[in-house]
């Protein structure tokens, strides 16, 4: 195997031949750190969004070139709502590009609670945005299992027919001689063969045919899958987080007895892609009187972008009214 750094924003696709199992293994910091230095998010919320980050990039990695995997959290609870997009590089060798953020009420949120318990009942959805003329493909699972990862592996159970595992941890780590930094880490696993849209496929009408030919495996690709699980069971955080580890020598650990073979690693870094131009067609949705309703007293429009921060400042004449001078005394 090719040896990758063992520090973070890359995920490295691999393959264990034997059992006929494909997996993903990423590493972030600091794109973690700007995702949430953008928002003073209680640490319940930051928990649920760092588990958001690393499910999207994991699944997202799988989508080809310039398209858009996002992953949406919705629930009734005082979390409402997590967002991620992941961005497929604009060429071959380019970085991926990640952006995340939480709509939450602060007064009804329990931050003494599990992060999970603080969504309620909801649903998980992926999206896949192929580009212009394109219809996007969306499948919905409802939130279950008592993590996102739970929820994830659902979906993937029940609307592309493939067992799936997710081992995901966070927390903060210091070398010598560094500050202390924020680390999260993923290693997800899939069970072949392809079913699914997202791995450069159409989606199947005949699902449930697939269900049967997939699943339930028989015995002898039951014993595989089974067995890689229990091995993924035995990670350790640190591990995962690294950066003492190369993402090879923690692969070695879990894997030793199969043949592991790694693809070329995909770079993440933090991205948005919000503008101002994007911003105003926001505004195309919204009437004159809405439009008047949230001009400032100073007679000016503004607009924050949710997963960035940006703050837009734009003359409402520009938007096709006016404001009377009277209504800015």
């Amino acid at each position: 195997m090719t040896k990758h750094a063992s520090k973070g924003n890359i995920v490295l696709p691999f393959q264990l031949e034997r059992p006929n199992v494909r997996g993903r293994f990423t590493r972030l910091d600091s794109v973690i750190e700007n995702i949430l230095e953008q928002h003073n998010y209680p640490s319940i919320v930051e928990a649920l969004i760092t588990e958001a980050t690393i499910l999207t990039v994991l699944i997202g990695q799988m989508v080809k070139l310039n398209w858009r995997l996002s992953l949406q959290i919705r629930g009734d609870g005082p979390i409402r709502l997590i967002a991620t997009d992941y961005y497929g590089p604009s060429k071959e060798g380019l970085p991926a590009q990640i952006r995340a953020y939480a709509s939450y009420d602060k007064e009804k949120i329990d931050i003494n609670s599990d992060p999970f318990t603080q969504i309620g009942t909801g649903y998980f959805a992926v999206i896949i945005n192929q580009g212009k003329n394109m219809s996007p493909y969306q499948g919905i699972t409802p939130l279950s299992g008592g993590s996102l990862s739970s929820s994830a592996e659902a979906y993937f159970f029940q609307s592309e027919q493939i067992p799936t595992k997710f081992c995901i941890s966070y927390g903060t780590t210091q070398l010598p001689l560094e500050k202390l930094s924020l680390r999260a880490g993923g290693i997800m696993l899939q069970h072949m063969p392809n079913a699914s849209p997202l791995i450069k496929q159409k989606p199947s009408p005949q699902s449930e045919d697939l269900l049967k030919e997939i699943n339930p495996l028989d015995e002898g690709l039951k014993e595989n899958w089974a067995r890689v699980g229990i091995l993924l069971d035995t990670i350790e955080d640190l591990e995962l987080i690294g950066p003492s580890l190369s993402f090879e020598q923690v692969l070695y650990r879990l894997f030793h007895d199969e043949i592991i073979q790694t693809s070329n690693s995909q770079s993440v870094n933090f991205g948005c892609t919000c503008s101002e131009d994007k911003v105003r067609q926001s505004m195309s949705i919204y009437s004159t009187k809405d439009l008047k309703h949230m001009t400032k007293a100073d007679g000016s429009l503004t607009a924050d972008c949710q997963f960035c921060g940006a703050h837009y400042i734009l003359d409402p004449t520009t938007l096709g009214f006016e404001v009377p001078n009277s209504e800015l005394s």
